[in-house]
């Protein structure tokens, strides 16, 4: 009766023997070359799409990893030039056709339009910035309605404007008040981005300026704009971007129904267009040459 009991607890151990196939019979291996061989196909296919490839249609790819969203007629077309042997002698092969219709290409008035349209985006994209950098920085804070932003056919105009017990200089001379450097830094700090010059003008009101002998209101406003340069440049505008700095005095009211209006008393900084700052330096090329 023990030995049965005995029998009863012993374990059973059962073994399983496991047989592995040989390595060399596997699938593993075929995946990996497949993947090399489709690997090595498309590099092949990527050479023979570069070889037939031409330079244009290069630059037109490069531009578009620098810049994906840079246009909706080409990929990259925000990396193209504009002004001195750029948008003029760029090649814009086609526009996206109506279905069925061939590609249109473009002659040399047309590759000027695209690049005049494109170039008022970037400028109303930076009016946008602008305009939210006076809403939310301090140094604005107290300075909202002096600060006037518009596009004109020249370019993106800022004007800071004066206003009764608020001007940006002392009665009749050219120092800037604190408040007004640190509108002009904070203005600096988001110009310096853009590649286009500036042109700054000083402007006054009507009322004759008797200060000193041979010192007028076209003296004062002509040194009001070169102190707006100065700060401009203190805050990280760099001195190739200055295209010009000229004062006006009153011949060019804001408010000219009242020529004594604190208004007058302003300086404009004005973001010129590529073909505009082009313009001008062709003008000054024939003065100079008198041509």
């Amino acid at each position: 009766m023990e030995e049965q009991q005995e029998n009863q607890k012993a374990p059973i151990i059962v073994r399983k023997v496991i047989k592995k196939g040989d390595g060399h019979h596997g699938g593993a291996w075929k995946v990996a070359f497949a993947d090399f061989a489709t690997a090595m196909m498309a590099f092949f296919l990527l050479l023979w799409l570069m070889g037939n490839t031409s330079d244009e249609e290069k630059q037109a790819i490069s531009g578009y990893f620098v810049d994906p969203a840079g246009s909706t007629l080409t990929p990259g077309a925000n990396n193209i030039p504009i002004g001195e042997g750029g948008a003029n002698q760029a090649v814009i092969e086609m526009v996206h056709p109506e279905a069925g219709e061939p590609p249109k290409e473009l002659d040399e008035k047309d590759i000027e339009r695209l690049a005049e349209e494109q170039e008022v985006k970037k400028l109303e994209a930076l009016k946008d910035t602008l305009e939210n950098l006076v809403e939310t920085s301090k140094a604005f804070e107290a300075f909202k309605e002096q600060i006037l932003i518009d596009i004109t056919p020249s370019g993106l105009r800022i004007q800071i404007v004066d206003k009764d017990k608020r001007p940006m200089f002392d009665s009749g001379k050219a120092d800037l008040k604190f408040y007004s450097r640190s509108i002009l830094y904070s203005l600096a700090g988001v110009l310096k981005k853009v590649p286009n010059q500036l042109s700054i003008t000083g402007h006054t009101d009507a009322i004759p300026f008797d200060g000193r002998e041979g010192y007028g209101n076209w003296e004062l406003s002509s040194d009001r704009a070169n102190a707006a340069r100065r700060a401009l440049i203190r805050g990280g505008i760099t001195m190739d971007k200055i295209f010009r700095v000229e004062g006006f005095a009153d011949s060019a009211l804001f408010d000219e129904n009242n020529p004594e209006n604190p208004i007058n008393r302003r300086i404009a900084i004005i973001v010129l267009k590529q073909s505009v700052s082009d313009s001008m330096k062709e003008e000054l090329g024939r003065l100079v040459n008198n041509k």
